[in-house]
């Protein structure tokens, strides 16, 4: 694989990562290793995951005050919560006094106690309580509250991020906001979560949803003609990639359900209203912005070939409301189990493909695929900015 540079990548792996620049339509896609090697996931987490912002969800995932999850971001043990005045924040989940987890899972709570010597922070991270600690020279709580992250929300997503010298979330999204202002996202509510383990890298996860490439093939019983042939990939500023195609009924319902659907976004108009646009925020979220419904997927890296997806199905407040929506909904989930059902045994079978070190450089469909291209694009920068 050639010699090892001073950060971590090879010589050889930097000119395949360097072939991929733009342009797109003559570029090659990412090297097999990116997906199959443990050493390039630890530099990914390096050169990404801790300098990006990082979506994590809808953020009334945690819509009460005390609400938490405690998260593995990238190997990174984090505390998610809405303390007691509304705000979302993000800690390190560690004690700060010797290390150990304080939270597990999901729940709600008033304090956050550790297990190990009762040491008890507020939910603003300040050190409320540590047990004879007040015999100890010098020792000042306001010294030890919990380590804070930024976490910022926009659109009704949740974005952490752990370098503190990084661009603004707002620079950093562009115009996200502005193009997809007409779905209206921030007033979206959350109807329906599934969490999973997918024996792929996380990367191939977000690529499968991203493009229209594999609809035919993959996909034939279940909504392959539901969508038209989509426009070309949006010119977008900031870090993310979208593209728009025109549906036959709706993408968010299997093409036997389509009788089932829901009640158009009342803020749509024009074209918008029949169609989806699909949309992937660098590094690990992606969503589906249809005609009545928002679905979305995080993917977080746990190896280089295994990754943890959540995916998140929301509808306008309004729709949630309606007397039968619990009914109708279920056709929407229906309709996202059965597509990841026939995109996991693929992927899987993918990665098996990735993990050989003998594979080269493929090729772009760049009409059903410019989002993947672009995140290639988006990705090898990354890495050779640590290079």
């Amino acid at each position: 694989m050639g010699t090892s540079n001073f950060n971590g990548l090879t010589d050889g792996l930097r000119d395949r990562l360097a072939a991929v620049l733009p342009p797109i339509e003559t570029a090659p896609s990412l090297p097999f290793e990116v997906y199959s090697d443990e050493a390039v996931l630890r530099w990914e987490q390096a050169a990404i995951f801790r300098r990006a912002w990082i979506g994590l969800g809808r953020a009334d995932q945690w819509a009460n005050p005390g609400a938490y999850s405690a998260l593995e971001v990238a190997g990174v043990p984090v505390i998610v919560l809405r303390d007691k005045q509304g705000t979302l924040r993000a800690f390190a989940n560690a004690c700060r006094h010797r290390g150990t987890l304080l939270l597990e899972g999901s729940g709600s709570a008033a304090v956050i106690t550790c297990p190990f010597h009762r040491w008890t922070y507020g939910l603003d991270g300040r050190l409320r309580g540590a047990p004879d600690m007040d015999q100890v020279p010098c020792f000042d709580k306001a010294d030890y509250g919990l380590v804070p992250f930024r976490l910022e929300t926009r659109d009704g997503f949740a974005f952490l991020c752990f370098d503190a010298q990084a661009p603004s979330l707002d620079r950093w999204l562009g115009d996200f906001s502005a193009l997809h202002a007409p779905w209206s996202l921030g007033d979206m509510v959350s109807t329906f979560h599934r969490e999973l383990e997918v024996a792929c890298n996380w990367k191939t996860f977000l690529e499968v949803f991203s493009e229209y490439y594999h609809l035919p093939y993959v996909h034939g019983g279940s909504i392959e003609g539901l969508y038209g042939r989509p426009d070309p990939g949006d010119a977008t500023v900031g870090s993310y990639a979208s593209q728009f195609s025109t549906t036959d009924g709706t993408g968010g319902l299997l093409k036997d359900r389509q009788d089932q659907i829901l009640p158009t976004i009342a803020s749509l108009e024009g074209r918008n209203r029949q169609g989806a646009r699909y949309s992937w925020v660098f590094p690990n979220l992606a969503f589906a912005a249809g005609t009545e419904s928002l679905w979305v997927y995080e993917a977080m890296p746990l190896a280089a070939n295994r990754c943890r997806v959540r995916s998140t199905l929301c509808v306008p407040a309004e729709t949630a409301a309606l007397p039968d929506f619990e009914a109708r909904a279920q056709h929407y989930i229906d309709r996202l189990i059965a597509v990841l059902d026939e995109d996991i045994p693929m992927l899987e079978r993918q990665q098996k493909g990735l993990s050989t070190p003998y594979g080269g450089q493929g090729r772009f469909c760049t009409a059903l695929e410019p989002i993947v291209a672009n995140f290639a694009v988006w990705y090898a920068r990354q890495m050779l900015d640590e290079a």
